[in-house]
């Protein structure tokens, strides 16, 4: 049985913290009742059976009763804020002696030591939460700092559902006690204690091979999935590492982003178990090698969407995939007076090497621009495309700024003028589904390190003919058909681009990588880095002198700044001080800061491993060193 709340219950806290301007009781009654039959069969009235009255959550604590900011996974905040139908199933208890507001609140791993969270199709159990403190109060706490809270709250009668469900503040000043990733501000858990045989969770005592085997994300919500980041952040050792005394926030994933332990193991198990050269003996070692080598070609061909394991050739990463094809057929096909096409938005990697064969072979090279957003101008870009247009290069994901580019639409606008097209999908295949085959892309090319995988291997689909008609680019062993001192015949792609003895064992491992990722399914991780993207988005544009360079309405997690008064790299300073990790820099994609007016930006970026919390710390940080200049500033010393 679902409860509600009425006007009453709601006006009876009022008089406990409510902030100035917050929307009127009947607009908020209104939300929570949505909110609460939106949790996993809503909240049981009464106490009972491990029930909680929400008037009762309203009573014993003060401050306004609000939807949790970080849910694990996010999934009924973000579900609510979506408009997405209800219905999940119910069972859920709070944890025992879990008083969410103490100063010692329980880290995430002893929480699901307590009560871990993988959960299995046949009984579903999905954290919901209730009751943050206003921040205001946090001082009132036993063993809580002053906290100066630096309010941004909403609109007075904004009812819009989406702003309802912000957060009202950003915490400001010390960090609080135990306030680790995915912890920090956290509302509590109402917890499946079932046994673990019948439900998949881990439990003391359980070893991992005897969980029965579920995807990361764990219930359905109206066709989509939710995802739980914090079970998932159990799967990457290295986000318990510590920096300079704090938790680890790994903010820098378009830099690169971090392996799971099954990554990890994959590659061990291969150097302990199958470690060979391939394709070369018939021994039982390189049959296992080749096997495995293989198999991999294969999870990327279905990871892309890709027609035939021909069409997919390993390669260090994105920019040796860029130089192969302008080195092998951009010598090959591209000739003076020829025209090249890129965006604004490159990567230098997808610049470069453009820029080598036109000096080498006269060709020219033309930039499409991007309106004050960051978007591409496709009017634009179809003036450029004429006759002479014999390749378009450019990237589905910004790097820089997280713009996704109308891929599809430039795809098929340069087919019409007989151009071939190569898009860097670096950026983008760690956070959305692709299909190579739909795109119709010539060349899709993309890092593994981006997509959970080991560094130095890589990926360049081309399309099967177009690989065959095209001459390698190196020469060596593994590659040839037949080599007399007069002639040599080359393999059929994709060995006609493999020279010599490959990247075996990270090839394996981005397999592994490539199985994880879709176990959890990119349209989940779509959906809720989408989630974080608006809410990082949110609280950034809230922090006065803050300006986020890159604004399409299309991004994938990019959330690139620069602060009036502060260097970026000071600001990358300050942040790391408090372990949190961002890129400052050009991110090697200079012209589009430029056309943007800055030489460098702070630049944290999002993976699925990500919480709100995460970003709630960050947002904290910025203003404090926002406050820290400041203050400096008021008392007139310069630094």
């Amino acid at each position: 049985m679902t409860t509600s709340l009425n006007t009453a219950d709601l006006s009876s806290a009022q008089p406990m913290g409510l902030p100035a301007g917050f929307p009127d009781v009947a607009a908020l009654a209104q939300l929570a009742n949505q909110f609460f039959r939106a949790a996993p069969g809503g909240l049981p009235s009464g106490g009972g059976a491990g029930g909680v009255d929400p008037a009762a959550i309203v009573a014993a604590n003060p401050g306004p009763v609000s939807p949790p900011t970080d849910l694990p996974g996010q999934g009924t905040a973000a579900a609510v804020q979506q408009g997405l139908p209800t219905g999940l199933p119910t069972g859920g208890v709070p944890a025992p002696g879990f008083d969410p507001f103490s100063p010692g609140i329980p880290s995430p791993t002893e929480l699901t030591r307590a009560a871990p969270s993988i959960v299995s199709a046949a009984s579903p159990s999905v954290p919901v939460g209730a009751g943050q403190r206003n921040p205001e109060s946090f001082s009132s706490l036993p063993g809580f700092p002053n906290v100066a809270a630096p309010f941004a709250p909403v609109a007075p009668g904004d009812a819009d559902l989406r702003k309802l469900l912000q957060p009202q503040a950003v915490l400001g000043g010390s960090q609080l006690p135990n306030a680790l990733p995915g912890q920090s501000n956290s509302p509590f858990y109402f917890l499946d204690f079932a046994k673990p045989e019948t439900t998949g969770t881990r439990v003391p005592g359980f070893e991992a091979e005897k969980v029965p085997a579920t995807s990361p994300a764990n219930v359905s919500f109206g066709g989509v999935g939710l995802l739980d980041a914090h079970l998932i952040r159990r799967d990457f050792p290295i986000l318990n590492e510590r920096v300079n005394g704090r938790p680890l926030i790994w903010l820098d994933n378009a830099a690169t982003t971090q392996k799971p332990r099954q990554v990890i193991e994959r590659l061990s198990y291969f150097y302990e178990h199958e470690n060979s050269n391939i394709h070369r003996a018939a021994h039982e070692l390189a049959a296992r090698a080749t096997d495995a080598y293989e198999a991999a070609r294969e999870k990327v061909r279905g990871f892309l969407k890709a027609k035939s394991t021909n069409e997919i050739v390993f390669v260090r990463g994105a920019t040796e995939a860029i130089n192969l094809v302008a080195k092998s057929w951009g010598r090959q096909f591209i000739g003076k007076d020829d025209e090249i096409v890129v965006s604004n938005l490159e990567h230098h990697a997808n610049i470069v090497p453009w820029q080598q064969l036109v000096a080498e072979t006269g060709a020219r090279l033309k930039v499409i621009p991007v309106d004050d957003n960051g978007q591409i101008r496709l009017d634009e870009y179809a003036k450029l495309l004429g006759p002479k247009t014999k390749l378009v290069s450019f990237t589905q994901v910004s790097n820089a700024l997280g713009t996704v580019t109308p891929a599809h639409q430039m795809v098929a606008l340069a087919h019409a003028v007989g151009a071939r097209v190569l898009v860097d999908g670096a950026q983008a295949v760690s956070h959305m589904p692709v299909d190579v085959t739909s795109l119709d892309a010539d060349w899709y090319v993309f890092s593994g390190h981006k997509v959970f995988g080991p560094t130095g291997i890589g990926v360049l689909y081309g399309k099967e003919d177009l690989l065959n008609e095209t001459q390698p680019w190196q020469g060596g062993g593994n590659m040839i058909e037949d080599v007399t001192f007069e002639q040599t015949r080359y393999h059929k792609a994709p060995g006609r681009f493999e020279a010599g003895t490959g990247n075996i064992a990270d090839a394996v491992g981005l397999g592994a990588a490539i199985d994880y990722v879709s176990a959890i399914g990119m349209e989940k991780i779509a959906a809720y880095e989408h989630s974080l993207l608006e809410y990082g988005t949110y609280l950034l544009k809230g922090i006065n002198g803050l300006r986020i360079i890159g604004t399409a309405p299309e991004k994938a997690g990019v959330l690139s700044f620069v602060l009036d008064g502060h260097k970026t790299e000071d600001i990358g300073a300050a942040l790391n001080r408090e372990g949190i990790a961002v890129r400052s820099g050009h991110h090697c994609a200079q012209p589009i800061l430029r056309r943007f007016g800055v030489e460098a930006t702070v630049r944290p970026s999002l993976a699925f491993y990500n919480t709100c919390a995460e970003l709630d710390a960050l947002a904290a940080a910025v203003h404090r060193i926002r406050g820290s200049k400041a203050t400096v500033q008021s008392l007139g010393v310069t630094s």
